[in-house]
């Protein structure tokens, strides 16, 4: 057959049925399987159009350069190697690139001088014709489909390079919807990634913030704060007794509450009891109640504590001021969970958790008689030793600004900047009232303030005493120094440990442990020097 009968086969309904059927099977084809097609497409091409050989290269958007991306021939034909680039055919990639116009030449011996190096390149390939058309998806030129005949020469007539040129245009449809389909799994991938990594920001921020669930008044993030963290984490969905041990002021009743808060026991009630704040006498009807009539005063029938907090968290507060004989009582009901009120024989089972909490070294009490050890070792299960401020000073600048972020809405004072020095002094400072003094240390500090900086050196009273690394030979005790501090704010507060203008609210304590210092230091006053109503008691 001659090159013009070829052509003859170009044209009519064949050419157009296949167009159709190739343009309509790229549309349906999947991307994964667009390569294929598109090499099935030419094979089908270079079938139809009794050429030798129809090649697809495409730039490569990293250099510019045009590599071969499919090449399709019969049997015996050479092809191009996939990737080979058209750096050595600068004149087609220029035309290609520029005029957009297709390049046909029907014998080597047309093409211009400048194709010197196409010219090389056809002889070594035994090309004898091409038609080369470029690869346009809108704007953008993605490269370049050629048919070539190694065999004979070929006439290009026009109306075949026009239908030759709707062919170019379908693949370019393939490839601007290959492109699309890259570009959006692209995006995906960058979404993904994104979603991974705000995955593992979460956990890591949960990690850091491990306070925010249940613990969202506990600020810190010390190595310290963080074990007992874990620890409340562990015991809170079980129904062990939890033992919080610590100094004053460290937050144990706080950990108590966030352990109710993260339990099953959540949605029951909460009931405290602060062992230290009630009489001796009081306290057995504060914890079982009592009936009408029990003792003197007892007008009405009263519920207890233990009564109260039926299916839900007892927290019993500074549980080593409880007086011996109470400590039986209370440890019936815990191995029992059987009380009797006073005044009534009738036995009440109750199912409560039992959260207590100490700051005195229970164990030594232990040892010296003053606290039974079955009552220990059944509210010890599970012991927790919340460290004391000085022991997480990473915590403190934390512990600031979120103290004075409640004050200025409780204030009405907002404080924006604190000085350097003055935040070196507060994490200096040893804290022996902990957090609960850190707070009455600030509010004086905020109060006193007249702008939005922190002022700490006009405070007097509340200003925390210097501490000092090393005593010199000769100096006076640290108990000496506590001792005569307390005593002159006793005088100073006509000895009233509780009620307006109280020590123990100057000293940053609560009353409870004021009285416990006081014992301790062998701090008491003079009986002509005490008054009715004072709020002294001896120790």
């Amino acid at each position: 057959m001659t090159g013009m009968a070829r052509q003859g086969s170009c044209t009519g309904s064949r050419f157009e049925a296949l167009l159709g059927d190739v343009a309509a099977h790229f549309l349906g084809v999947a991307l994964e399987d667009m390569h294929q097609a598109i090499d099935n497409a030419l094979a089908r091409l270079v079938e139809f159009l009794e050429v030798d050989r129809a090649t697809i290269r495409l730039i490569d958007p990293a250099d510019g350069a045009m590599r071969v991306a499919h090449s399709v021939a019969p049997p015996g034909i050479e092809r191009p190697p996939l990737g080979l680039a058209g750096s050595d055919v600068p004149w087609l990639t220029r035309l290609i690139g520029e005029a957009r116009e297709p390049i046909i030449f029907s014998s080597v011996s047309d093409l211009p001088p400048e194709a010197a190096a196409h010219l090389r390149m056809s002889h070594g390939s035994g090309v004898k014709s091409a038609a080369v058309f470029p690869i346009v998806a809108g704007v953008q030129v993605l490269g370049s489909l050629s048919f070539a005949t190694a065999g004979e020469e070929r006439s290009w007539e026009p109306d075949v390079v026009d239908r030759l040129r709707l062919i170019s245009q379908v693949f370019a449809g393939a490839f601007a919807r290959l492109e699309h389909g890259r570009k959006l799994r692209a995006t995906l991938a960058e979404v993904d990634a994104l979603r991974e990594r705000l995955q593992a920001e979460n956990e890591y921020l949960r990690e850091r913030t491990y306070t925010v669930e249940g613990f969202a008044d506990i600020v810190g993030e010390s190595a310290a704060l963080r074990r007992v963290l874990f620890q409340a984490e562990q015991v809170a969905s079980t129904d062990a007794t939890v033992l919080l041990l610590g100094e004053t002021g460290t937050g144990k009743e706080l950990m108590a509450k966030a352990i109710h808060a993260k339990s099953h026991r959540r949605h029951r009630t909460l009931v405290r009891v602060n062992c230290a704040a009630l009489p001796p006498t009081l306290i057995e009807s504060e914890l079982f109640g009592h009936e009408r009539g029990a003792f003197t005063g007892a007008v009405s029938r009263k519920i207890g504590r233990f009564e109260l907090a039926d299916q839900g968290t007892l927290f019993l507060d500074e549980v080593g001021e409880l007086p011996l004989g109470l400590q039986a009582k209370l440890l019936r009901v815990l191995q029992e969970g059987e009380f009797e009120r006073l005044g009534s024989s009738a036995t009440h089972k109750v199912d409560v958790r039992i959260i207590a909490a100490s700051n005195r070294d229970l164990r030594g009490e232990v040892r010296d008689g003053s606290f039974r050890s079955d009552l220990y070792y059944r509210l010890g299960v599970f012991p927790i030793e919340i460290p004391p401020l000085r022991a997480r000073k990473d915590d403190i600048p934390l512990l600031v600004w979120h103290t004075l972020a409640k004050l200025g809405s409780t204030l009405g004072r907002k404080i924006e900047r604190i000085p350097a020095a003055t935040m070196e002094h507060l994490v200096r400072y040893d804290w022996p009232g902990n957090i609960r003094e850190l707070r009455n240390v600030l509010e004086r500090a905020v109060i006193l303030s007249p702008g939005s900086t922190l002022l700490l050196d006009e405070l007097s009273e509340a200003k925390p005493m210097p501490v000092v690394a090393a005593s010199p030979p000769g100096a006076v005790a640290l108990a000496d120094v506590e001792r005569d501090h307390i005593l002159s704010i006793l005088e100073r507060c006509g000895w009233r440990v509780r009620g307006a203008r109280n020590a123990a609210e100057q000293l940053g304590l609560n009353a409870s442990t004021l009285y416990s210092r006081m014992k301790k230091l062998g701090i008491r006053r003079a009986a002509s020097r005490a008054s009715p109503g004072s709020g002294a008691r001896p120790r």
